[in-house]
């Protein structure tokens, strides 16, 4: 993990806010715009370029290709090779990226609240639910449920509720992905945006929601 003074030229050379502060340290490192996107999407795993352009509408392609370089030179996600008989190259999160999935999640939270209803102007994908629900259902049902299929109309995907390992996602996955759960996953949810909305700013609790026929909740039998 590359400290503030072992940096690469190519970050220091980047404006940076010059204070002995660890919130401006912080700031350095993520807080130009787009950084935190990336790193939400690299939450799900390992992602080629041309998927992260894809679900960050609005980002140039030197935009992303900078920050993407700057992140790398922080420590903050490496570029590698895609073993065979894939091709080209992915970029993943270091465990230094994956620590910043608290500070996601609470931006989600402190976010959720402001969200209302969509803009014309706003891309959605499903999967942008994934961390202020995952709060919600860490919540309420705890991480040892493991994982959960999460069904909108615009899309599926599945949490996982336990936090990733220390030392890498490889023992217990991504924090979420795309479709349903490969092996199946022990709860579904079916929603609408304005349920997890709800959800996420947290005047509706889930038990609440399955109740009023808003979530529709399914288990499966260990």
């Amino acid at each position: 993990m590359p400290s503030h003074a072992t940096t690469t030229s190519t970050s220091r050379s980047r404006r940076s806010y010059d204070q002995f502060c660890a919130v401006a340290r912080a700031l350095d490192a993520v807080g130009d715009r787009w950084t935190l996107l990336i790193v939400r999407e690299l939450l799900a795993g390992p992602r080629r370029y041309t998927d992260l352009h894809a679900d960050l509408p609005g980002v140039s392609t030197d935009v992303l290709a900078a920050r993407l370089k700057h992140m790398e030179a922080e420590g903050l996600v490496e570029r590698r090779r895609q073993p065979r008989p894939a091709s080209g190259h992915v970029y993943e999160l270091t465990g230094r990226g994956r620590g910043l999935l608290p500070v996601l999640s609470t931006l989600a939270t402190w976010g959720a609240p402001a969200l209302g209803k969509p803009r014309p102007t706003d891309a959605v994908r499903a999967h942008w639910w994934a961390l202020p629900l995952r709060e919600v259902l860490i919540a309420e049902l705890g991480s040892e449920a493991g994982l959960v299929d999460v069904v909108l109309p615009e899309g599926t995907f599945h949490l996982r509720l336990a936090a990733p390992d220390a030392g890498g996602e490889a023992a217990h996955g991504p924090v979420y992905a795309e479709g349903p759960a490969p092996h199946g996953a022990g709860t579904r949810l079916e929603l609408d945006a304005d349920a997890c909305v709800s959800l996420a700013e947290g005047s509706l609790t889930l038990t609440d929601a399955v109740r009023a026929g808003t979530v529709r909740m399914t288990t499966r039998s260990r």
